[in-house]
């Protein structure tokens, strides 16, 4: 069953219980998501299996970074096994330091940079953050580096998800004060060791986000399908290589689908507009550079995809006309 506002297919093998961990399986498909307004009308030829590719590489280095992962194996071309929690329901009884094997209703976001299309310039502008919260003295520059990364919370179970502030967030994930700690430390750590990796491929790995799972054993598992274009923002010599180009073709072209807000307006999904279709020259351009990342990212050649300066040199061309 498609997952929600997600590119990702989910089918339970095993569920879950109140006592006992299941098993899922993840197929990554071809379909891209923007504006929270779930799957969009065009598929990208070979996304899915690009990024499941990354994903499985980077769950095997970051367990061998000593990160605990929910990754159990994989299944080419496009899938991936893993350890399922429950998804308890808002409406059930909190959730406490006792609670087990459930997914957190939290994603936790880092970032390294502030490139264009980071929230962090829309929420200055409209003063949702002050240049304070980013630990700067000053409104940043487009593209500016942060000294240290910022973390940040946000909702995962809201029609929209909500930035929230750390004592929110630890209440929402019914965590104790140790475990909301190893929370925070666990993220910086997946960030150095995605971050590293980036470089050394000669990328930039600017802000990304991060689910998490508890255990029946209360420990603290990564999950989701963390370090790829559709968790991470990835850049090479400037050039977006992820969903931001189709976003900026949706704004630019006057065809943004203002979903924040429908909801704020109550207007029921079933008569929020249908999003344009995407230029028909812009998939093969977009398969090749998901594709082209991928074998950047991983070191293994498949698809024989040009090489990132030149995907990437496409992706301008593309969007210069």
């Amino acid at each position: 069953m498609p997952v929600l506002n997600s590119t990702k297919n989910l089918h339970v093998v095993e569920p879950p219980t109140e006592t006992r961990e299941g098993v899922g399986v993840f197929e990554h498909t071809d379909h891209y998501t923007v504006f929270h307004y779930g799957r969009m009308p065009d598929l990208i030829p070979g996304k899915g299996e690009a990024i499941c590719r990354m994903a499985v590489f980077n769950f095997a280095m970051l367990e061998k970074a000593g990160v605990q992962t929910h990754f159990r194996r994989f299944i080419a071309p496009n899938r991936m096994e893993f350890t399922l929690a429950r998804l308890p329901e808002p409406a059930d009884r909190p959730l406490t330091p006792a609670s087990g094997n459930y997914l957190l209703p939290l994603q936790v976001l880092f970032r390294n940079e502030l490139p264009s299309g980071s929230s962090v310039h829309r929420r200055l502008a409209a003063g949702e953050l002050t240049p304070a919260d980013v630990g700067l003295g000053a409104v940043p520059a487009v593209g500016q580096q942060l000294q240290r990364p910022l973390i940040e919370y946000a909702t995962t179970r809201e029609d929209v998800n909500r930035f929230i502030d750390p004592g929110e967030a630890q209440r929402l994930a019914g965590l104790d004060d140790e475990r909301f700690h190893a929370l925070r430390a666990i993220t910086v750590k997946v960030n150095e060791v995605l971050t590293g990796h980036a470089a050394k491929v000669g990328l930039s790995h600017c802000d990304g986000k991060v689910e998490y799972l508890v255990t029946n054993d209360h420990e603290l598992v990564l999950a989701d399908s963390p370090g790829t274009p559709d968790e991470s923002r990835l850049m090479f010599n400037g050039v977006h290589c992820g969903k931001q180009i189709l976003r900026d073709w949706y704004v630019g072209s006057g065809n943004e689908i203002p979903v924040r807000r429908l909801i704020a307006d109550r207007v029921p999904r079933s008569r929020w507009p249908r999003p344009a279709a995407l230029p028909p020259e812009f998939l093969p351009v977009m398969t090749d550079l998901y594709q082209s990342l991928s074998e950047t990212w991983t070191g293994e050649r498949r698809w024989n995809a040009p090489d990132l300066p030149a995907a990437t040199r496409a992706v301008v061309d593309l969007i210069s006309r």
